[in-house]
C-alpha cells in the first residue's frame, strides 16, 4: 500500500546549536512555533495529529476505528532557499516489529508553500511490506493528497543499473549498518536526483523526481528535515526510535555528515543556530544537541518508546 502524506501538528522545541555540546536531560529547550514538515504513511489527519487506517491492507482496524499515533525525533532547517541535503544514518533490523508499529529515518527536502516533498530512506513496516525486514524507501507529493512510495506509481525514475531499488529489503549486519543518502537539484536537468551508498565519498544514482512533478520546487526548496519517527496504534505501546537508546552517548542512533548541498552539488555546514530540534514525546524519545564537528556535523535520537499517544 502506497504511503501518503500528512502535515503534523506535534508539540516543537528547539535547541540552539553547540559545536561542542553533548546531549543532556537539562539541554536549553523552548518552543518554536513552526511546525515540522510533512511526512508519509497514512492517508487521513485530524486535529490532534493522530490518523486514522484505511485501506485493504488495514480494513480491519479502519472499520474499528483504530487511530495511529506518529512520534518524531527530527532537525528542520530554517525557512531558506536550498537545492538538497545530504547524510549518512544509522540503520537497525528489528526482526520481532509487529504490525500496527512502524520505525523509520529519513531526510526530505520540500517547499512549504505548495506541499511538495522528496523523502528518502529507510523503514520496517510490516503493514506497508508484510514483513519485518528493513526496507529501503522512497517517497514523493506534489500537495500531500498525489504521490507514492517507491514505484507505486509513475513518479521517481529509476536509473539502469542501480545498486539499489526503492522497496528493497537492507541487511544491517549483527543488527546494524550504515547508509547515506542525498537529495539534490541537478544543475544540468533541473530535476531532484537521489545518491545512495555506504560510504560518503563512494555513492552512486538510484534515480530521480523529474521537476515536473513538482511545481514548487523548480528552483528550490525551502524546508530540509532530518527525521527518525515511529508509529504505534492508538494505546498501544510505541516501538523504540533509533536503536532504543537515549540520545546521551556514540551508543545511540546518529545521523552524520549533515550537510546542505550547493548548486554545484557540493557539500556545505548549516549556518550556526540556524536548525531546530524537535521531540513530540520527551518522556519516550529525544532528540540530542546538534554538534558541528571537523569529521563531520551530527546528532544522536532515539529512546525506548513505551508511549501510548
Amino acid at each position: 500500500m502506497p504511503h501518503v502524506v500528512r502535515l503534523l501538528a506535534l508539540v516543537l522545541c528547539v535547541v540552539s546549536l553547540n559545536p561542542r555540546a553533548s546531549y543532556s536531560a537539562t539541554s536549553s529547550y523552548h518552543e518554536y512555533p513552526r511546525r515540522l514538515g510533512h511526512h508519509i504513511r497514512m492517508p487521513s489527519l485530524n486535529s490532534s495529529s493522530k490518523v486514522t487506517r484505511t485501506g485493504s491492507e488495514r480494513a480491519e482496524a479502519s472499520i474499528k476505528g483504530v487511530e495511529e499515533i506518529p512520534y518524531y525525533c527530527a532537525y528542520q532547517s530554517g525557512e531558506a532557499a536550498y537545492v538538497g541535503t545530504i547524510a549518512t544514518m544509522d540503520v537497525y533490523a528489528f526482526p520481532n516489529l509487529k504490525k500496527g508499529q512502524s520505525i523509520s529515518a529519513h531526510i526530505s527536502v520540500a517547499d512549504s508553500q505548495t506541499s511538495n516533498q522528496v523523502i528518502s530512506g529507510w523503514e520496517i513496516d510490516p503493514d506497508l511490506y508484510g514483513d519485518s525486514k528493513t526496507h529501503f524507501f522512497v517517497y514523493w507529493t506534489a500537495d500531500r493528497k498525489n504521490g507514492c512510495s517507491n514505484l507505486d506509481c509513475d513518479g521517481f525514475v529509476p536509473v539502469n543499473l542501480a545498486t539499489i531499488t526503492p522497496g528493497d529489503t537492507l541487511e544491517p549486519s549483527r543488527g546494524h549498518m550504515n547508509i547515506t543518502l542525498k537529495i539534490f537539484k541537478s544543475k544540468e536537468d533541473g530535476d531532484w536526483w537521489l545518491h545512495f551508498g555506504h560510504d560518503i565519498n563512494n555513492l552512486s544514482p538510484v534515480g530521480y523526481w523529474p521537476k515536473s512533478l513538482l511545481n514548487g520546487m523548480q528552483d528550490h526548496a525551502d524546508d530540509i528535515e532530518w527525521v527518525g519517527s515511529t508509529f504505534s496504534y492508538s494505546g498501544e505501546i510505541s516501538p523504540p526510535m533509533g536503536n532504543g537508546n537515549w540520545p546521551r552517548s556514540n551508543s545511540a542512533a546518529s545521523f552524520r555528515n549533515v550537510q546542505y548541498i550547493d548548486r554545484n552539488g557540493k557539500g556545505y555546514d548549516p549556518p550556526m543556530g540556524s536548525l531546530h530540534a524537535f521531540e513530540s514525546h520527551k518522556q519516550c524519545y529525544r532528540t540530542g544537541v546538534f554538534q558541528l564537528q571537523v569529521q563531520g556535523n551530527m546528532f544522536y535520537y532515539g529512546g525506548p518508546g513505551g508511549c501510548t499517544g
